[in-house]
């Protein structure tokens, strides 16, 4: 998650567009059998994302401590998840823009099928910030969603709605891979993001449970998972503008989104609904050096992947 400052970034590039053909009904056909029960998400094997989270810190040691735009780390962090989604069937469009006088790269992997007209998509920024390999900020989010996508190629998940998932850019520059993937749409494919959800520090050490305070479809979807946990939600306001879901809002597209915590401090009556220690920042490792596979709470990304796998299932459903 990124630092509120002004930034200026020129950005070049262009998307190859994969065409989405959606299937038609054909004229004089024998009735539609009675329609099936929604397909339930599955769980998200924990160990699968903190596999993830181990290769990204490996990457990060490889490559001079770090995950950060225009650095060797950030392309070997995109070139593995890529690698996985490739080889699980997913188109993947890989989209270059220019920060800070660096080429940056956005992900972005569309799993065949679904209305092309309605699109549910899922994302998360890649980039670390330059002084840390950046495991909770954004690691956590980034692993949660790969595995979320694998989990649809596992399962052979065929939803009403089209599927897309994004690993972001030079978000710590300021929302740079985001922002410029949203203006490279237009307004006819914007309108057709049925709702983007996004996923920016999910793995805090100090956890708290945060729900974006945006969409009320997307938001109660959320709320509607803790409460079958028996885990008290708060609305996010910490990051609120400082994440890649801001680009999608302000262009009219449907947004949401979880967080464990940044660089606040968890309140008295934080700790006694979520335990953790009071007084004590989210993420005490929050942009720095320590921001490693040790910063991160299993508990929380257990539950906060298990919930990505939820909206994403119910939503396209």
């Amino acid at each position: 998650m990124k630092l509120p400052f002004s930034w200026r970034a020129t950005a070049a590039g262009a998307v190859a567009v994969a065409t989405l053909v959606a299937g038609g009904s054909v004229a004089g056909a024998a009735p539609a059998a009675e329609p099936t029960a929604a397909a339930a998400a599955p769980d998200i094997p924990i160990a699968n994302v903190k596999a993830h989270l181990t290769q990204l810190q490996s990457i990060a040691t490889a490559n001079g401590g770090n995950r950060a735009h225009g650095r060797a780390g950030y392309l070997a962090s995109l070139n593995y998840v890529k690698a996985k989604l490739d080889a699980a069937g997913f188109t993947t469009t890989v989209q270059r823009f220019t920060a800070s006088g660096r080429t940056g790269y956005n992900l972005i992997a569309d799993w065949p099928g679904g209305d092309p007209n309605q699109v549910v998509m899922a994302g998360s920024h890649l980039d670390s910030v330059s002084s840390g390999p950046g495991i909770n900020d954004n690691g956590s989010g980034s692993a949660a969603v790969l595995e979320t996508a694998l989990a649809v190629a596992r399962s052979g998940h065929q939803p009403a709605k089209h599927l897309r998932f994004a690993w972001w850019g030079a978000e710590e520059l300021g929302l740079v891979g985001s922002r410029y993937y949203v203006s490279s749409l237009g307004s006819a494919n914007l309108a057709k993001i049925s709702g983007y959800l996004n996923f920016d520090m999910i793995g805090s050490p100090n956890p708290g449970y945060f729900v974006y305070d945006d969409d009320p479809v997307i938001e109660q979807t959320f709320k509607d998972y803790y409460a079958g946990l028996g885990i008290p939600t708060e609305i996010e306001t910490e990051g609120d503008g400082r994440s890649d879901h801001a680009p999608f809002k302000n262009a009219g597209v449907p947004v949401g989104g979880l967080f464990s915590g940044a660089d606040y401090r968890k309140t008295s009556t934080q700790a006694a609904k979520w335990g953790g220690t009071a007084g004590q920042p989210f993420d005490r490792c929050y942009h720095s050096s320590c921001d490693t596979t040790a910063n991160i709470n299993d508990t929380a990304l257990n539950r906060n992947s298990d919930a990505i796998a939820y909206a994403m299932w119910e939503l396209s459903q």
